[in-house]
């Protein structure tokens, strides 16, 4: 089997939110399961996630899908396995990969967050990787072709097995975001001498921001007028209520921040940390403020695989992913979170048993391996 990947590689760093690592764990996934990768190392798939003006983007375009016909047709593989955004996907050129007998699917995995019908640039794919069971019914009722699989995910195999090594802390890696700000404000008043870390972008008062250039009033206004035929009067009112709210960070929180860790720190963190902490909910304006709506992240697959011991925001679709019991922990409340964050650190064995067999169900059931092979199947 041999798959043509297009999966935001690139060359070089954009200013956009990360997005190296897709590429990292698909490759190695792809050869773990047995097959090969290929790629046309001219085309620069993240470049088109880049703000830039409608003719660059144009360019931009015509010039990847140009180079990507060229070389799909000289290599021919057995399966195109994309993940673009609906505005990178040329239905032409897919319908020609097509043409050559090539099974074409695309991964895409804030449906939720993104969507509120499923994009009809989809319709073009034989397969659409949904792995939020909530943008099933945005697929069905579309009549896009759609199967619910979970975030691919890789690690190494010197990280299969749960450490011995634990931290006396909780621990949160993410970077910060007006729901998670709250999250952990409400749990510091509920229990301000709790044990936590928080790591990520953002949360430092000297984090590095990405700049923009200023907006012409003419430009806001247009923006604006978009934003509300597209969204809704309820969306609209809820945004002009976020832009307005920017809480300062309380000293106690801050207390709670430690940086950004690195790659190797990354995985020290998640793996030793007594309880690995998931948050599933998000800013969104087309939710109140104080009642989010939440869908499953890379998180939910990452952590257990790297043997934590998780304690998770509970989403739909949860409990499809794993025994809520004897695999991972979950919440839906922040009290919740705190009798069950508890209960955790003062049961060791409950913790080990958590490592042990979350661990084996990520790995057994949610690998890029098994994921593939139900595609291909």
């Amino acid at each position: 089997m041999k798959i043509f990947l297009s999966f935001l590689q690139s060359n070089q760093q954009h200013p956009i939110a990360a997005y190296s690592f897709w590429e990292y764990y698909i490759k190695n996934g792809i050869e773990e399961a047995g097959y090969k990768w290929i790629e046309c190392q001219d085309v620069d798939w993240a470049k088109g996630l880049v703000s830039q003006s409608e003719e660059d983007f144009d360019n931009w375009k015509s010039a990847s899908w140009e180079k990507t016909l060229s070389y799909v047709k000289e290599n021919r593989p057995d399966l195109f396995l994309s993940y673009l955004y609906p505005e990178q996907v040329d239905k032409q050129a897919i319908q020609e990969i097509k043409k050559l007998g090539i099974l074409c699917v695309n991964f895409f995995c804030d449906n939720v967050r993104l969507f509120k019908k499923a994009p009809k640039a989809f319709d073009v794919f034989d397969l659409n990787w949904v792995p939020e069971q909530k943008a099933i019914p945005l697929y069905q009722q579309a009549a896009i072709p759609c199967i619910n699989l979970p975030m691919p995910m890789w690690i190494e195999p010197k990280y299969r097995t749960p450490t011995s090594v634990e931290l006396d802390v909780l621990s949160f890696i993410g970077s910060k975001d007006i729901q998670r700000q709250l999250f952990f404000e409400k749990l510091l008043e509920l229990n301000p001498i709790i044990n936590l870390d928080i790591y990520g972008s953002g949360w430092a008062a000297n984090a590095e921001e990405l700049s923009f250039p200023r907006q012409s009033a003419f430009k806001k206004l247009t923006n604006q007028f978009h934003f509300l035929s597209k969204h809704g009067i309820k969306p609209y009112l809820n945004k002009l209520k976020f832009s307005s709210l920017n809480p300062p960070i309380s000293s106690s929180l801050k207390s709670k921040i430690k940086g950004k860790p690195n790659f190797e720190n990354y995985i020290k963190i998640t793996r030793q940390s007594k309880i690995t902490i998931g948050i599933n909910r998000y800013p969104s304006f087309n939710y109140p403020l104080h009642q989010p709506n939440t869908y499953s992240r890379l998180r939910d697959i990452e952590a257990p695989m790297l043997g934590a011991c998780y304690l998770t925001e509970w989403t739909y679709g949860m409990d499809e992913l794993y025994d809520l019991d004897t695999e991972i922990l979950s919440y839906i409340t922040i009290e919740e979170f705190q009798e069950k964050s508890q209960r955790l650190v003062k049961d060791k064995q409950l913790r080990v048993s958590l490592r042990s067999n979350g661990q084996k169900r990520a790995l057994a059931d949610h690998s890029i391996p098994a994921s593939l092979r139900k595609i291909i199947k």
